[in-house]
């Protein structure tokens, strides 16, 4: 009878949920929504503030940055270190653009994404043994990056509109490898290929 007690008082070992599929939607969705703006799929009146302020704040920035604090606690580095800093760049961003501390078209603002940029060209090549889903995001992120900061870096509407599709086209891409871990994760009736490099 002891032993029995004893076998169900044995917690069994938590399922841990994987974080990475909330931070890729998170900055996905937050990502689409800019960059139909710099794509100049819609504009803003002069009194209009940006749809993006509040993603930015709370679905990109927090809840990005809690899936980077649950990475750290699943112990994958990688993820940890990307989604709290694209979520903590995106809560910098959003307060910046609420606050009217971010001039756009300035040399300021294209060295803020050239770093970003270099940033991100550095996360791409941690990329580079997982899979090529992730891969497309972190290339694709990076090169929108380049593109938005030649932009403000006095290169004109052409490469905000350049920069803008990119930044769509990273958002799909995100939208996909989080769709991918999220089927992966559950019951689901069928998987999305993530393509992995070995």
């Amino acid at each position: 009878m002891a032993q029995i007690a004893a076998e169900h008082t044995e917690a069994a070992a938590p399922a841990h949920a994987n974080p990475a599929p909330l931070g890729l939607a998170a900055f996905a969705l937050t990502t689409f929504v800019l960059s139909a703006l710099n794509a100049g799929w819609y504009s803003l009146g002069a009194k209009d503030a940006p749809a993006v302020i509040g993603l930015a704040l709370f679905y990109g920035g927090l809840g990005q940055l809690l899936a980077g604090m649950w990475e750290f606690r699943a112990g994958n580095t990688f993820g940890a270190a990307a989604f709290s800093s694209y979520g903590a760049f995106w809560l910098a961003f959003g307060w910046s653009l609420q606050n009217g501390q971010i001039r756009l078209g300035t040399a300021e603002m294209g060295f803020y994404l050239l770093a970003w940029g270099i940033f991100t060209f550095l996360w791409f090549l941690g990329t580079l043994r997982t899979n090529l889903a992730l891969m497309a995001v972190f290339l694709f992120l990076t090169l929108t990056f380049l593109a938005l900061a030649i932009a403000n870096f006095g290169g004109g509407n052409t490469w905000a509109t350049i920069g803008g599709y990119l930044g769509i086209i990273t958002a799909i891409l995100a939208w996909y490898t989080a769709t991918a871990g999220m089927l992966a994760a559950g019951k689901s009736a069928f998987q999305l290929p993530t393509f992995p490099m070995g």
